[in-house]
């Protein structure tokens, strides 16, 4: 492993370091009798030479390091997190998350970046741990307003170019591959990335040097000790970055209340290999995650070994593929893919497809192949699909249908022991603190249940409870040696995307759409005369969602009466405004439904006027 001087001395920029010479040269000290173990001195502690006066600066605000989630916290998904200093800022991850039951039409969410847009001469770049959605998905959108350059390994930054193809930018974006163990100075930060696992090949963690001290951010990570692809995690790395002294450990929570380790992905390998032999008569099908490459070369590698060709279904499949396997992540045997034209050709137990749909998306190939919709491909009776994924919280109805529907078209389904999960449990989380023996600890990516539990095991391995942080998106968190507090709040709710629609969509729409869903809608036109506000013709009353108009003509011609008595009331009363006609209406109809039908459709009137 690289120590640190050959670490600096191969920067990615060249840049000089922001570490000082007399710091680097300086041993790790050694913990004296009775020292509590996070505890570090102040001296080794920080970046550089202690000067007169530090002390004081560092407990005024402002003069220490700010962590801004702008997401991802509370929630799986839309990661993004803002460090400042000072005149700098980065940005690790720029994901999206996908819509709540509630957020009817919406496709994506992605983060709010107004702090960011509104400091734009202090944001240096967007640092990416890895090539998920959750991480990188909001990129197209939010490079449009903050054109900053993208680091990011080689897969990450492939599946990166992907996404920005499918936009169009105002102006092209600076985009630079780290690898594993370079730096790169950004204003007051130096930035390292460190090797990890995850579900994805080229998953980094990143050590982030400031002149208030380090933060170790893990990202997404898992401990893999036979990995598909690639190297261990650097292990190793953390250790070092502990005993120079880590400020702050920003920790992955997903499966923090999973006691154990996550078992490595090559025991999916093994699980693919029994379910290829014990259904070696049948088509099978494979829903998994796009992006999970090392699942998809496992799956080849199984079809390879049983003789059987590969087709690859779903847009977002075959986009993942091609750019693995020309970056070199994925080792696919020659002429095992074929088109999905050339299935004919072959037998059903000849064949494997890997699909999209594993969260039982409605779009998804997966789904249309279940709804027979699909305009290539049929389930037919004795297919063998499997579902190698587990259900994101909030999914499992979706895909329960999706089971359903393949069970009754006579297909055999699987859903035990093809999945393992990218993210560490208990042990692994343990290891890395006892490693890198943080002051500070603030779990990061995960629902409030598991950073209220990840804050609760960070205390059982000896941190102070004040030194560990729950925070919520919006949070402006500042840290330095001396303390941490809460300083602020900033603006950090997700912009809706619908269509091609970016943040034009908002609580009020939504709530307009809920309304709709549940309680239908009446409209009632009236047609009045221009300066004397006659009734020339009306009020006639349209109903969708509400009730069947045929079968319903009582209510209908109730309706009509109390609608004109309102109208008769505002002219009689001489109210020729008519918001204010509109109101009486909607009032008086509304009190009268609820009375008669104990429903609240929306009601949206519409006068005409004609001369």
């Amino acid at each position: 492993m690289n120590n640190e001087n050959e670490i600096a001395g191969n920067n990615y920029e060249e840049a000089t370091p922001v570490v000082s010479e007399e710091t680097k040269k300086t041993p790790a000290p050694r913990r004296r009798s009775g020292e509590r173990k996070t505890g570090v001195p102040l001296r080794r502690r920080n970046m550089r030479k202690e000067q007169p006066g530090d002390s004081d600066r560092r407990n005024e605000i402002g003069h220490g390091l700010k962590i801004i989630p702008l997401g991802g916290l509370e929630q799986i998904g839309m990661n993004i997190t803002a460090f400042e200093y000072e005149d700098s800022i980065i940005v690790v991850d720029c994901g999206l998350s996908f819509p709540e039951d509630d957020m009817l039409g919406i496709d994506l969410v992605i983060p709010d970046v107004t702090y960011l847009k509104e400091n734009i001469s202090k944001v240096k770049a967007f640092i990416i741990t890895h090539g998920h959605e959750d991480h990188i998905g909001a990129l197209p959108y939010v490079l449009k307003d903050i054109n900053v350059p993208v680091y990011a390994t080689k897969l990450t930054m492939g599946l990166i170019d992907n996404k920005l193809k499918e936009h169009v930018l105002p102006k092209p974006v600076k985009k630079k591959v780290v690898r594993y163990g370079q730096s790169i100075n950004l204003g007051c930060f130096r930035v390292e990335f460190i090797r990890t696992n995850h579900s994805i090949s080229d998953a980094a963690a990143l050590a982030i040097f400031s002149p208030a001290g380090i933060v170790v951010h893990t990202g997404d990570f898992k401990i893999d000790y036979t990995p598909v692809n690639g190297e261990t995690i650097d292990l190793q790395r953390f250790g070092e970055l502990g005993k120079k002294g880590v400020l702050a450990l920003m920790c992955d929570s997903t499966n923090v209340m999973k006691p154990g380790y996550t078992m490595s992905e090559r025991t999916v390998g093994k699980t693919f290999d029994n379910i290829f032999a014990e259904n070696d008569k049948s088509r099978i099908i494979v829903a998994t995650f796009a992006s999970n490459v090392d699942r998809v070369q496992q799956i080849i590698n199984s079809a390879d070994t049983y003789g059987r060709k590969v087709v690859v279904e779903g847009r977002s499949m075959v986009n993942v593929i091609n750019t693995a396997t020309e970056l070199g992540y994925l080792d696919v045997p020659e002429n095992i893919i074929i088109d999905m034209e050339q299935m004919k050709n072959y037998p059903p137990e000849k064949l494997v497809l890997i699909t999209t749909g594993s969260q039982g998306e409605a779009m998804a190939a997966l789904s249309r192949m279940a709804a027979n919709l699909h305009r290539k491909v049929s389930i037919e009776p004795g297919d063998t699909v499997i579902f190698s994924s587990r259900p994101i919280p909030g999914n499992e109805k979706s895909v329960s249908k999706v089971i359903n529907e393949l069970s009754a078209k006579g297909a055999k389904v699987i859903v035990q022991d093809t999945h393992v999960s990218g993210h560490a449990s208990q042990e692994e989380i343990k290891l890395i603190y006892t490693l890198t023996r943080p002051k500070y600890a603030i779990p990061v990516h995960g629902e409030y249940q598991h950073l209220k539990f990840h804050a609760e095991l960070a205390q059982g391995l000896g941190i102070p409870k004040e030194n560990t942080i729950v925070l919520s998106s919006g949070d402006v968190l500042e840290l330095n040696d001396e303390k941490a507090s809460l300083v602020g709040k900033v603006q950090s709710q997700g912009i809706m995307v619908d269509g091609l629609g970016v943040g034009d969509v908002g609580n009020i729409v939504l709530r307009d759409r809920q309304h709709l869903s549940e309680n239908g809608l009446i409209i009632i036109v009236l047609t009045l005369e221009k300066y004397t506000n006659q009734l020339l013709a009306g009020p006639d009353i349209v109903s969708r969602g509400f009730v069947y108009v045929r079968e319903s003509e009582y209510l209908m011609d109730e309706a009509k009466n109390i609608v004109y008595a309102a109208l008769e009331r505002c002219l009689d009363n001489k109210v020729s405004d008519w918001t204010k006609i509109k109101t009486e209406i909607k009032d008086s109809l509304g009190d009268y439904l609820w009375k008669k039908m104990k429903r609240n459709p929306m009601i949206l009137p519409i006068i005409m006027e004609v001369e």
